[in-house]
């Protein structure tokens, strides 16, 4: 126990690796490569979340050929750093669960087409062979695609991920299989305030999993403050039987909107407590899909887009000018992983 601990209490270990994605503030390669340099400093891990590339691979390009060209050169980067990969593979619309992704939508295509699924297998075993990632997930935010889209969508995620993972394991994948929920929903706030609802239905439909992915934007969901989080927020959805669970996605973010008031310091003191969470959940992992913020000058979303919920979630802004965040997050990476 006091191997653990300082003499004030606090931890002095951690049982999560760190990392991030290697999403840019905006469309400029020098900036990407900056930023990617300024956190490779303080990550022993890192997290690549893909969209399926429909378009590509309804265009005719073979999944093998994609992954090689778009992928792979990534990877290499983080294997060479040493980091643990872990890869999320999101099939329906990362920014509206409650469709499918909008270039099937633009091709006329739906994941209830069997072929859909074919393409999508594909592209799972392209990703699992080549890449080789320590852990695939092969769904994001089962939960809410279930509680928002239509039943026809969020059967054909079940099915298809589930023939995904008896495909990945016949060929003998050393990749942990996840799929994401979304603690938010899983705590019953999807709309309002309502009763505790648990992921007991995603561990039914997705009995292949390894360990559970978590998404949390809390600040979505009421919670004005990170204080307000519950001990429990991350512990209460590890139900037995046990699985490990792993932040794949998530963050506060340091500037207000709308009606939701924050602030840099808030978004310091989010990181902490959220390691809180962490640690009582035995947490294996904690990725923040940004690094830095989204520059919305430079790509404006589109009208009516939820976008700019997400813009301010980064520890340094767009200029790569650090928060006090940064501090926060660099004092829990200092901790010794064990």
């Amino acid at each position: 126990m006091l191997g653990c601990s300082d003499s004030g209490g606090a931890p002095v270990t951690r049982t999560y690796r760190m990392g991030f994605s290697a999403i840019p503030p905006r469309n400029d390669l020098t900036v990407a490569i900056a930023s990617l340099n300024l956190w490779a400093t303080r990550a022993d891990a890192a997290i690549m979340h893909l969209s399926i590339p429909w378009t590509v691979l309804l265009g005719g390009t073979d999944a093998e050929t994609e992954v090689r060209t778009v992928q792979l050169p990534l990877a290499q980067f983080y294997r060479g750093h040493g980091f643990a990969l872990m890869v999320t593979l999101d099939v329906t619309d990362g920014l509206n669960r409650a469709q499918e992704d909008p270039a099937l939508i633009a091709a006329g295509r739906s994941i209830a087409d069997t072929a859909i699924q074919r393409l999508y297998r594909s592209y799972v075993t392209a990703i699992d062979t080549i890449l080789d990632p320590d852990y695939l997930g092969l769904a994001a935010e089962t939960n809410l695609i279930r509680a928002a889209a239509p039943d026809s969508v969020y059967a054909a995620v079940v099915t298809m991920t589930n023939a995904a993972a008896v495909e990945q394991r016949t060929l003998g994948t050393s990749s942990h299989l996840y799929v994401s929920v979304q603690v938010e929903v899983a705590w019953g706030r999807l709309s309002g305030v309502g009763p505790f609802v648990g992921i007991a239905q995603d561990r039914a439909d997705f009995p292949f999993i390894d360990l559970i992915g978590l998404s949390s934007y809390p600040y979505l969901a009421g919670f004005a403050d990170p204080a307000d989080l519950p001990d429990d927020y991350y512990s209460r959805l590890v139900e037995p039987p046990q699985l490990p669970v792993m932040v794949v996605e998530g963050g506060w973010p340091s500037v207000s909107a709308g009606s939701f008031v924050t602030s840099p310091t808030e978004q310091a003191h989010y990181i902490h407590r959220q390691a809180q969470l962490l640690d009582r959940a035995g947490a294996i992992g904690v990725f923040q899909l940004t690094f830095t913020d989204i520059d919305l000058v430079a790509s404006p979303p589109p009208p009516g887009s939820i976008l700019p919920l997400f813009a301010t979630l980064g520890l340094v802004d767009t200029a790569l000018i650090p928060k006090p965040a940064l501090a926060s997050w660099d004092s829990l990476f200092d901790r010794r992983l064990r």
